[in-house]
Parts: C-alpha cells; structure tokens; sequence
C-alpha cells in the first residue's frame, strides 16, 4: 500500500509543507515528505502559510525546503502535486512516476479534482483561500489511504 507518500509544489514554502503536515497529522502511520519542483532550498514555511498552519495546531517550525530528485521521487509510493503542469513535470523528470502521481486536491469537488493555486506573494485572503483547500484536501485523502 502506499507508505510513503510525497507531496509537492513550486518553491517547497507554501503548499507542499502545509499539506504534508496536515496529511501527517491525520495519517500518523505514513511516512510523508515533500520537496520542491523548483524549490526556495533552505528557507523555512512563509510566515503566512506558517500562521495558518501553527493555528490549525500544526509544526512546521522545522520546515527547510528542498529540491526534488529523482531519487526522492523513486522513493515515494505516492506522489501528491498541487496541479495538472506538476504531474507533467513529475512524468518529464521520471516517466514511470506518473501512474503514482496524482493531484493533492484530487477528492474535492465531489470527486473531480480541484488544482490548488500558488499563494506566493499574494494577499492574506488568497492564502487563507489556500489554507481551507489544503484542509479539506487532506481530509479527503485520510479515508482512501
């Protein structure tokens, strides 16, 4: 089954860290990690993305955003993206990765899928906006896995 799970986005700062300790939280059980298709290497979670996360109880103090390989990509047994262009790149950078590659919103809008936009340098709303997506997507992971 899928034990250890990858979850990625742009610069490893915003999404990607907040979702990957949202989906450990709820699945205590897997191994979950995440990295960056183009990552901000070293910096720690947005400040913004960062309230969100410490208020709904989570720790992302640790947090330091890394590349992704393909060796961290081979490693995974599922690979969560925040959009369509991410499972491209994944399939680019290791075609056998795309039948384990799926959207992190993939259970939302009642089972079709829902992108999660990137909230980097933009307003307040626009990541609370994200933040209440990566919630619900985490929640709909947690039954299928």
């Amino acid at each position: 089954m899928f034990e250890r799970i990858l979850v990625l986005c742009t610069g490893n700062i915003c999404r990607s860290p907040v979702a990957g300790a949202l989906l450990a939280a709820r699945l205590p059980n897997k191994q979950i990690e995440t990295a960056g298709l183009n990552a901000l290497v070293g910096q720690g979670v947005e400040p913004k993305a960062r309230r969100l996360a410490e208020a709904e109880g989570l720790d992302v103090s640790g947090h330091e955003a890394r590349q992704l390989t393909s060796e961290i990509l081979q490693g995974a047994d599922l690979v969560l993206v925040m959009s369509a262009g991410q499972r491209l790149v994944v399939s680019q950078m290791d075609p056998a990765a795309l039948g384990k590659t799926m959207l992190f919103g993939r259970w939302l809008e009642g089972g079709q899928g829902h992108e999660i936009p990137d909230p980097y340098r933009k307003s307040d709303e626009a990541f609370q906006q994200v933040h209440k997506l990566l919630v619900q997507a985490a929640d709909s992971w947690v039954g299928k896995l």
